[in-house]
Formats: C-alpha cells, structure tokens, sequence
C-alpha cells in the first residue's frame, strides 16, 4: 500500500470520512524533521504488510497551511502519527519508532475498529 498524501483541502474527506470505513493512520511530518526522515521508511515498509482494506496510512507535511490540522490536533512536535476511527482521533504516537511499535500500535487500533 502507498500512503496517499493529504492536504488541508482534502483532509475531511480522506481522513475523517474515510475512517468511518477503515482505520486511518495519519502521519505528519516535516521535510526537515530527522526522526521524520527516519519513521518514513519504518512506517511505509510496515504499511505493506496490510490489505489496503484494513487500513489507509496518509501523510501530511507540516507547513503553510497544513500547519492548521497540526494546530487542530494539537501537535507539538514531529512526527506525530494519529489513529483515526470513526471520524475520532483513537490513538497517536510520537517520534520514530522501531517496526515491531508500528505494527503494534497498527494491530492494537485494527481491533478497535
């Protein structure tokens, strides 16, 4: 699975819409973020690993006016990756993280789903 790339115009439809069907898990990151630079390989190798039914992984680049959906969910530093379910924020982590965390936190809001 490929992460789709999100942006302030379509983040309702592709994030909090979308996650009434599947889990959605957004990463939002900054080009210039070394841990971002380091979770980007972990989290889309792991991605791979599911049916792009169970779940969507989207991205978005903090900056300019997607600064503004950081902002809304209160993001203090990046990365930051939040479960979405339901069109509600379930779960989130911070920073990089090993594949076995990704996974994890994947499978623990799969089931919540």
């Amino acid at each position: 699975m490929s992460a789709l790339e999100i942006n302030v115009d379509n983040f309702e439809a592709l994030v909090l819409d979308e996650s009434h069907h599947r889990l959605v898990v957004l990463d939002i990151s900054a080009e210039w973020c070394g841990p971002c630079n380091v979770l980007d390989p972990i989290i889309n190798s792991v991605a791979l690993e599911y049916d792009e039914k169970e779940f969507l992984l989207a991205k978005i680049e903090a900056e300019d006016e997607n600064m503004k959906i950081a902002g809304r969910y209160g993001v203090r530093g990046f990365p930051t990756v939040i479960a979405f379910i339901n069109g509600e924020e379930v779960d989130r982590f911070h920073s990089a993280q090993t594949p076995d965390f990704v996974r994890n936190f994947i499978d623990i809001n799969l089931s919540k789903s």
